[in-house]
């Protein structure tokens, strides 16, 4: 799940090489909404031809703050 996805990387240092194809579907999902900002390769791509995640936007932590918020 995408947000499951940014929860896992919301610590991690940037920039973030990730590889895995659920992943990079993760990372495309939550860059259409806005959620962080990376580069993602196109579908045409080699399998291996990894997204990069520069950052969690501001409208990301603020969605990981709501759902902190949620769970409490």
């Amino acid at each position: 799940m995408p947000m499951d996805f940014l929860r896992r990387i919301e610590e991690a240092q940037f920039p973030l090489e990730v590889t895995d194809p659920n992943d990079i579907r993760n990372v495309a999902v939550l860059v259409a909404a806005g959620l962080i900002e990376a580069v993602v390769p196109p579908e045409s791509e080699s399998p291996t031809t990894p997204a990069v995640v520069a950052k969690v936007t501001a409208l990301g932590r603020a969605e990981l703050g709501r759902l902190r918020d949620k769970r409490a």
